[in-house]
């Protein structure tokens, strides 16, 4: 076989895993063996944000290098993509896939796709087109949206796998005299997952099952990577898998139920570690592991639903002792694991305090592999190339601007200051034991969380307007200095502003 000089690269980007979900990152309740082995024999940071502390705008900015304010035409992308929302990437825009493709690499997305299909919207008439094959990724298998909506099929490239032409997939969208195809009950305590509104395609369907998707996805890694590790001209290879777990429902495959502290929330954790170890032993058996390096990371902090209060009530903490939850702009909600692995390159058993970001991947890669990021326009994206192989002392980003749900709470983050322009998260409110998405006040009181701001799960009258957070001081954002610092508070006003005006 032909040498190869350049790396590969596998980027696994799980689905609403915490800041305290990993044995690495300090858990108790679950066991992540594969993913600490992982940290042990690479490094991990401990200051790593996903850009938005939701999951489709999380993976826009991760694959385009913009900050998801941007997109849509300055408009923004601030929520999960909807059931017919169009590609919400523009072809013409520049991609991770794009970037390494331009150097030679087979490229391929297996698992969450989240991030539309077609012009104007989804029909769902295949091809699924525009798509990830026009982002630069050669190949596709996965789950079109998200585990908890349907249509509940894979789609393997442009084509809903299993599909009959005389069975299509057909959209009901608000009609009622029509029956969905039915799909396999999960129970309540598996957390929320939203009815079936398709028709048809009833052998596509009977594919899809919620207990085996986690074996699905890590078995089509593994073909992949077979497949470009055997040929006799050897490409260098980037896979982004984007695991749906640990999104709801819990659906743990039964080799896993029952067997964390943590209830089926840590079950299905313990499912994704032994995916990430299906991987990494793939590329051991193949003779690649050394010439790839491996990243691992989160869309956004863990979200309080009822499969995540179960695993509280446990004893474990979702997102350590952060403040917040998925969707909300405290660091709860956006902090994330982030371990990286390269033999002889990155120090094993190392760790970063570096401020680094999910948007920073676009550069960084460009770096890697020896392209001109000068070059690039319009970019959010820094090269963290430095902080991955070596030990910098300054920090190689000072600011970076943080997304929540709500438009009103973008906020930024500059050197040890953290500075939110509204009250409260902008995320999740739910505080009642039937509502599926808890947050806010009332989720940091749930769990046992502290701060000044919050009085009985609520935000107190008197709160100041907006919050600032000293966070080389108050990782855990105990204390809202707004009042204290009025000159900083106008200077972080200023900075926010300026990206503001560039949207």
């Amino acid at each position: 076989m032909i040498a190869q000089e350049k790396p590969n690269i596998i980027l696994i980007n799980a689905d609403d895993l915490g800041y305290g979900d990993l044995g690495c990152y300090g858990a108790t309740k679950v066991k992540t063996p594969n993913i600490d082995k992982l940290a042990s024999e690479g490094k991990i940071f401990t200051d790593a944000h996903s850009a938005s502390a939701v999951c489709t705008p999380s993976r826009y900015a991760l694959l385009t290098g913009q900050y998801p304010s941007r997109a849509n035409k300055g408009k923004g992308v601030w929520g999960p993509a909807s059931l017919t929302s169009k590609l919400l990437i523009e072809p013409s825009q520049l991609t991770i896939a794009n970037v390494l493709k331009n150097k030679g690499y087979s490229t391929a997305v297996i698992g969450k796709w989240h991030l539309g299909f077609g012009k104007e919207k989804t029909n769902w008439e295949v091809p699924l087109r525009p798509g990830p094959q026009d982002l630069g990724f050669d190949y596709y298998y996965g789950v079109p949206l998200v585990n908890s909506s349907p249509p509940y099929v894979y789609v393997e490239n442009d084509l809903v796998v299993g599909a009959d032409p005389n069975d299509p997939l057909v959209y009901l969208g608000g009609k009622s005299d029509e029956e969905p195809t039915p799909i396999t009950p999960i129970p309540h305590e598996a957390s929320q997952r939203t009815p079936n509104k398709f028709k048809g395609a009833v052998a596509a369907h009977k594919l899809y099952n919620d207990y085996t998707v986690g074996t699905v996805l890590a078995g089509k890694a593994i073909d992949w990577i077979i497949d470009k590790t055997t040929k006799e001209k050897r490409d260098p290879f980037f896979l982004y898998m984007a695991t749906t777990h640990i999104h709801h429902p819990f659906t743990p495959g039964k080799n896993f139920q029952g067997k964390s502290d943590a209830d089926l929330y840590g079950d299905f954790i313990q499912e994704l570690d032994w995916m990430v170890g299906e991987v990494i032993a793939c590329l051991e058996k193949q003779g690649v592991s050394d010439n790839t390096l491996v990243i691992f990371t989160s869309d956004n902090g863990a979200m309080l639903n009822l499969g995540g209060r179960n695993a509280v009530k446990a004893g474990h903490k979702i997102n350590g002792d952060l403040l917040g939850f998925k969707f909300g702009v405290w660091e709860g909600g956006h902090r994330v694991p982030f371990i990286a692995k390269w033999p002889g390159k990155i120090e094993a058993g190392s760790t970063s305090n570096q401020l680094i970001c999910n948007v920073d991947m676009l550069a960084t890669f460009m770096a890697l592999t020896g392209q001109d990021i000068t070059t690039l326009e319009n970019t959010d994206s820094v090269n963290i190339l430095p902080a991955l192989l070596d030990n910098p002392q300054e920090q190689i980003r000072n600011e970076l601007l943080l997304a929540p749900r709500k438009e009103g709470h973008l906020s930024l983050r500059k050197g040890k200051w953290m500075y939110i322009p509204a009250k409260g998260s902008g995320g999740f409110g739910g505080n009642k034991p039937h509502h599926h998405a808890w947050g806010g006040a009332a989720g940091v009181t749930f769990v046992g969380g502290v701060n000044s701001d919050i009085e009985n799960g609520k935000i107190k009258e008197d709160a100041p307007k907006g919050q600032l957070y000293n966070l080389e001081e108050d990782k855990y954002q105990t204390t809202n200095l707004y009042n204290q610092y009025p000159n900083i508070v106008k200077e972080m006003e200023i900075a926010l502003n300026s990206y503001k005006s560039k949207d």
